[in-house]
């Protein structure tokens, strides 16, 4: 299952992670969000112990939005060691997602 982070705990999870951090921005009027949500469920489940897995709600946390300048959405980004190291634009396969993934474990 994915966690639901939100401004105030992304620096906890995200940004002082020990793993990768796979973050989906979104919002629950996005058509193309609601596509891409079963897959980040997957991938979460998926990669349980490995890397770690979130959404944040775009509507209601809008300050992460505006610190990752995210204009569209859906809008996936990969962090490793705080840092933004992948991102991905639109939906895309859970193959894709999972290989960005991947290289970053």
């Amino acid at each position: 299952m994915a966690l639901e982070i939100t401004d105030q705990s992304f620096q906890e999870v995200v940004l002082n992670s020990d793993k990768p951090v796979l973050v989906d921005f979104w919002a629950v009027w996005c058509g193309p969000c609601r596509m891409l949500g079963p897959i980040v469920e997957e991938i979460a489940t998926d990669f349980e112990g490995k890397a770690v897995v979130g959404k944040v709600d775009v509507d209601n946390n809008q300050q992460v939005s505006v610190d990752y300048g995210i204009r569209n959405i859906p809008t996936v980004l990969i962090f490793k060691n705080g840092q933004v190291v992948d991102k991905i634009v639109g939906v895309a396969s859970k193959e894709v997602i999972s290989e960005k993934l991947s290289a970053h474990l």
